[in-house]
């Protein structure tokens, strides 16, 4: 890449696109033990900033570390997880929802398609999307366009999704650094900082969360009740295999994903144990 290239390039960066409020996001966001900023992106909608790049830190892709995140996020709660990335030759998504396989797909920098139509039929499909407006708007970001680079074909997808709700705070937008997504999230008057408590003040709040979702909480790992202990088994059994094969892969984001798989799950199972008394 040449040296002006270079500089015109976007840093490696991520957002996180939860379809649910902040108040329901924030408890599983503690979680993944990475500050984040949280703020209301839209009707039903919120989007978690990471204040730092630890795809920097580790060497791992931003990729693979942000679609780690959407899977933890998506198997502890009842509501999908769009990641969002972008780095200096590549952008796209990744569509994390419960316990099905996630979907993503991706652009090369000039604006290449190089994923699978079928991923973006899958895609509208589990958002609820309009199987015409949409899709035909979805359709056009998988056909080459000389006039789109990939930061313009991930804007092109988020406006796609203005029509399901999404509306992204001003100044967070795919492409732009880290500090400048961090200073504009921080800018939005409902914005929180989400960090890990530790292990007593997390699983309050999650208890407190899941036990107030209403037909959903009884599903919950947190919730204490057959069904719950019955999610929480089938948590730590794909928990562990993941994080032996994130652990073979040298993959960090997987070896998260499945981590916090077995913990909501050993939270789930010994819930009687480590439930706070008030």
């Amino acid at each position: 890449m040449s040296t002006e290239a270079s500089r015109t390039a976007p840093a490696p960066g991520a957002l996180l696109l939860c379809r649910a409020e902040p108040e329901s996001v924030g408890p599983a966001a503690q979680l993944l033990h990475e500050r984040m900023l949280l703020t209301p992106a839209g009707a039903e909608w919120s989007v978690l900033v990471p204040e730092g790049t630890p795809w920097l830190r580790g060497g791992e892709p931003v990729e693979r570390v942000v679609s780690g995140w959407a899977t933890a996020l998506a198997v502890g709660a009842p509501w999908p997880v769009l990641a969002v990335w972008w780095d200096a030759d590549r952008s796209g998504f990744t569509l994390a929802s419960g316990f099905r396989r996630p979907v993503g797909y991706d652009w090369l920098s000039k604006g290449m398609p190089a994923g699978e139509d079928e991923a973006m039929r899958t895609f509208a499909a589990r958002l609820g999307l309009d199987p015409v407006l949409d899709m035909q708007a979805l359709d056009a970001l998988t056909k080459p366009d000389s006039a789109a680079d990939a930061r313009a074909r991930v804007r092109g997808l988020l406006a796609v999704l203005t029509r399901a709700g999404v509306a992204l705070p001003d100044g967070i937008a795919p492409g732009e650094p880290a500090d400048r997504l961090s200073e504009a999230a921080r800018a939005h008057p409902q914005a929180r900082i989400v960090e890990w408590p530790g292990g007593r003040e997390a699983v309050r709040a999650a208890a407190s969360t899941a036990l107030d979702r209403g037909p959903l909480g009884p599903w919950l790992p947190w919730s204490g009740g057959p069904r719950a202990r019955t999610l929480a088994l089938a948590q730590v059994a794909v928990g562990l295999p993941l994080t032996v094969w994130g652990a073979r892969r040298r993959s960090g984001g997987w070896v998260v994903a499945g981590a916090l798989l077995v913990a909501h799950g050993a939270f789930g199972l010994t819930y009687e144990i480590v439930r706070p008394r008030d």
